[in-house]
């Protein structure tokens, strides 16, 4: 594996301009640009060229950031999802058919949201009626096997 200080110069930037752009001192920097751009306006009389600069400005940040912090998004939830995955595969009774699910059609993910919607719900209804656990490790599919069709990996 790369540790951070082995990736790509475009990996560190954009880190690095995420995690700056975020800070409130950033926050406080853009709005005092923006303070100072106003004052300014009637020493330009508020040209043209004095709006086009703040208008070009704001422009050319928020595209490239749009790309840097998309990059670091991605990045992140790649990194997430790895480690879910790796939480699944390691739980005893969990599904190895939701490893993933992220690449599933939509059709296929809603069906299998629909069927924990479904096992949510019959445990919150027999907490209510008998006070029992809702800890047990029901099976995900509707019709008693595993969510990847019964070929449950373990």
């Amino acid at each position: 594996m790369q540790s951070r200080r082995n990736a790509s110069l475009f990996t560190r930037f954009a880190s690095a301009t995420a995690r700056c752009s975020g800070r409130p001192v950033t926050f406080v920097l853009a709005f005092l640009v923006i303070v100072v751009w106003g004052v300014t306006g009637p020493l330009f009389h508020y040209s043209d060229t004095w709006q086009l600069v703040i208008n070009t400005g704001t422009t050319i940040v928020t595209f490239l950031m749009v790309f840097l912090i998309q990059n670091t998004q991605n990045r992140d939830a790649e990194a997430v999802q790895v480690k879910l995955d790796e939480l699944i595969r390691a739980t005893r009774g969990a599904h190895n058919a939701l490893l993933n699910l992220e690449e599933l059609e939509d059709r296929d993910i809603e069906r299998i949201r629909v069927r924990y919607q479904r096992l949510a719900e019959e445990a919150r209804a027999a907490l209510r009626s008998d006070g029992g656990g809702d800890t047990d490790t029901p099976e995900a599919s509707g019709d008693g096997a595993a969510a990847d069709g019964g070929r449950r990996q373990d």
